[in-house]
């Protein structure tokens, strides 16, 4: 069966998540100082980075909500007690300098562009439907996909196959016709496949080391994917 539609991440899968986050802590802690913890700048992302991973995978696994995870990654990240308000107003430095640099992957648009006479679009994500619809209509690419399934309403996240199966109820469209796209590999590609899509790992980084997933390293490759082009990826699961 052919591919229908084509299910997307969002974050650093289409929107450049590592780089916004990146220019706005560093930019925050011009203002406010790096912890006393940290020798650097760079330490101190580094760590920031670290612990970002930490607690968002508690929020994915239903351990505490979005704000929660946001307040622990501050209290874990400056080494002390605080009060929700306290780890709130710290974040908002850092949150205000984020959100000026949001921006799109380079090759999002032009791909998004030519794929659209022949797939339908969709999202799923692991954040909440509100923060996800917010940054894309920000970024002015809210209404390239006709529906937008995320976690945090839906009460399970990826990797679980409910998680795709929703999104591709959402979409009226069995697994098999639709193809997943996201920058993790085994939540995003390799849950897509367990779950019967056609799963893609989107590997800007060049990482590799995953032969066993269809891989891809810029979105530039993916129509040729889609179509059976035998150069990228693994083309024998593609109708």
């Amino acid at each position: 069966m052919p591919i229908r539609a084509v299910l997307w991440d969002i974050d650093d899968t289409i929107f450049d998540y590592a780089g916004a986050d990146d220019t706005g802590m560093r930019l925050h802690l011009e203002g406010v100082g790096v912890p006393e913890a940290y020798a650097s700048a760079d330490e101190a992302l580094a760590a920031w980075k670290a612990i970002t991973v930490r607690h968002w995978a508690r929020f994915a696994a239903g351990e505490t909500d979005f704000p929660g995870q946001r307040r622990d990654r501050v209290r874990e990240f400056l080494s002390r007690v605080m009060e929700d308000g306290e780890a709130d107003e710290w974040l908002a430095g850092h949150l205000s300098h984020f959100e000026a640099a949001w921006a799109l992957f380079p090759d999002v648009l032009p791909v998004l562009d030519r794929l659209v006479p022949d797939y339908r679009h969709a999202i799923l994500s692991n954040s909440s439907t509100g923060h996800q619809h917010r940054k894309l209509t920000a970024l002015g690419v809210r209404d390239r996909f006709e529906a937008m399934v995320c976690a945090v309403e839906l009460g399970i996240s990826k990797p679980e196959p409910g998680a795709f199966h929703a999104a591709c109820e959402a979409l009226a469209l069995e697994p098999h016709e639709v193809a997943y796209v996201g920058d993790e590999p085994d939540i995003d590609a390799a849950g897509a496949v367990a779950a019967g899509l056609r799963g893609i790992w989107l590997d800007r980084r060049g990482r590799g080391g995953r032969s066993d997933l269809v891989r891809i390293t810029d979105l530039d490759q993916l129509p040729g994917l889609l179509a059976g082009d035998t150069r990228f990826g693994a083309p024998d699961t593609f109708g």
